[in-house]
């Protein structure tokens, strides 16, 4: 069988991002670029962050290019965060743009998907629930905390926060502990070494797969604030504890309520190695299946794109 080629292009608030997969589905390329974010901010102004994006996409294109001899069958980009009526972010223009320009120069088809399906897509793909079309899905970033139904007529959201994500109460106490934006890695790091963890934040309570998460930021920044914790290690640890045991909550409740036993867990902050730790054996324990997949795809990434355009010519 020849190889055929789809590409999947993603333009996220953290990185730009050019995958190439072939028709059995195999990863021929997967490359990145995280977006440059200045020492003590906490993210990027959307224009500044399509600029860039603008800036990255011929320098990973052309490395795209260069990694496979033959045509391409397809183009995939993102073109929204969600897959939700009004779900919208300028950034996912640039990648949007270069797609559809792209394919019409190639007379190719292209095919548009949101952020999250493209999340979604990166660890089912390679995970047993390949042929699955019922499931739960965790997306966990920094601009996202949803619980979710996926089935043959869509995605449905479940539940997630009324308030701020995961990712943004890792980020603002990373940046607060002086470390770069993005901070999920570095924390992470520092979660994994503490031998102990403090006793200063409250329980986040999960309530009918809902939960609120600006207390604890506030807690966190309080805490930070009095400067009076001299193992930082072990304050990351408690607030690495608290959101698992939290995603644990929304986890199998949700699984109470719809009876569905399958989860995929995705999005950056559940690259944290951490967290899959404690969440799996708690998760396992209530005889819910839980899928974490590759750590690298799991964060913001082009595969899962380049895999959706590719099931759409190739089926």
């Amino acid at each position: 069988m020849n190889s055929e080629y789809s590409l999947g292009i993603d333009t996220s608030n953290y990185k730009t991002s050019v995958a190439v997969v072939d028709n059995s589905g195999s990863i021929i390329c997967d490359y990145r670029r995280l977006l440059e974010v200045k020492k003590g901010e906490k993210g990027l102004r959307q224009s500044e962050a399509l600029f860039q994006h603008v800036k990255a996409l011929p320098v990973l294109m052309s490395q795209a290019c260069d990694s496979f001899c033959g045509e391409l069958s397809a183009v995939a980009y993102s073109s929204r965060p969600r897959s939700v009526e009004g779900s919208y972010m300028p950034v996912f223009l640039a990648g949007e743009s270069l797609g559809r320009s792209l394919a019409s120069a190639l007379k190719i088809p292209a095919f548009d998907f949101s952020h999250q399906e493209g999340h979604i897509e990166s660890v089912k793909a390679f995970s047993p629930f390949k042929e699955k079309d019922l499931f739960l899905a965790c997306h966990f970033s920094g601009g996202t905390c949803e619980m979710l139904k996926c089935s043959p007529s869509g995605i449905e959201i479940m539940g997630g926060t009324k308030d701020i994500s995961y990712g943004q109460v890792i980020d603002r106490a990373g940046v607060a502990m002086g470390y770069d934006f993005p901070a999920g890695e570095a924390l992470d790091k520092l979660a994994l070494r503490a031998e102990g963890s403090t006793e200063l934040l409250t329980k986040i309570k999960v309530k009918d797969v809902r939960l609120n998460l600006s207390g604890i930021d506030t807690q966190i920044k309080n805490v930070l604030a009095e400067g009076s914790v001299k193992q930082e290690d072990m304050l990351v640890r408690e607030i690495f504890e608290k959101l698992s045991d939290s995603m644990i909550g929304i986890i199998s409740q949700t699984a109470a309520i719809t009876g569905i036993i399958d989860v995929i867990v995705t999005g950056g902050v559940s690259s944290s190695i951490f967290m899959r730790n404690r969440m799996r054996g708690f998760l396992e324990n209530l005889d819910i299946n839980a899928v974490f997949g590759n750590v690298n795809l799991s964060q913001d990434n082009g595969v899962g794109i380049a895999l959706l355009g590719g099931n759409a010519v190739w089926g």
